[in-house]
């Protein structure tokens, strides 16, 4: 952060305390997370979509479908945990979906590195908080971090059937990898699972994703 940012934070916490000028030295932070650009499409628009566009996209799914859950949800919980998933791609970037089991390895490497660093920014019991909703989305055990990560998993799949299956075309992205990714979605939602398998009959007639 530059030198000059600390001058505005001592100001913020010589008027509201210490726990404050971390608190706003987050949400600065985060402000990054517009910057990370991820391999969906925009539908309708010559752009792939930022992480923080995403974010705001299956929070805003969450609310909106959270009658297709398949446990007890509780919504805004779920919400909570998708507005801080992904902000350890600020340190670790974005991974396609469709990389290598090593690239994935990698990338969990980085993103714990990266979660450790960015939620120490906030004061202790706000840092441990978010934190704790972070490592429940990734552990995928709980009713609420299985909705949130089928939020997480459908987003990008509605986003290119929407638009002409580009990202898969662009990738050569086939039927099957985009059927075992998927497969996720159903410890969410047993619905949109079905939902997705005929959409992806779908986009393989259309010829949005190679059959096989």
């Amino acid at each position: 952060m530059p030198s000059d940012h600390d001058t505005i934070l001592a100001l913020i916490a010589e008027t509201g305390g210490a726990g404050l000028a971390e608190q706003v030295r987050f949400i600065i932070e985060v402000d990054r997370l517009k910057g990370i650009v991820r391999q969906s499409p925009v539908i309708g628009a010559d752009r792939n979509e930022t992480d923080a566009e995403h974010t705001w996209h299956i929070a805003m799914m969450a609310v909106v479908l959270s009658g297709f859950a398949s446990e007890t949800v509780d919504v805004m919980r779920a919400v909570r945990m998708l507005l801080v998933h992904d902000l350890v791609e600020i340190d670790a970037g974005d991974t396609f979906l469709y990389s290598s089991p090593e690239v994935h390895a990698a990338q969990e490497i980085a993103e714990r590195a990266a979660a450790d660093r960015i939620f120490g920014l906030l004061p202790g019991g706000q840092g441990a908080e978010l934190r704790a909703l972070w490592d429940e989305f990734e552990a995928h055990e709980t009713p609420d971090a299985h909705f949130a990560r089928t939020m997480d998993r459908l987003q990008p799949f509605l986003l290119n059937v929407f638009s002409d299956g580009i990202g898969w075309r662009k990738h050569g992205v086939r039927a099957s990898q985009v059927r075992t990714r998927m497969r996720v979605v159903a410890d969410g939602s047993a619905e949109l699972h079905t939902l997705v398998e005929r959409l992806i009959d779908l986009s393989v007639a259309r010829g949005y994703l190679a059959d096989g």
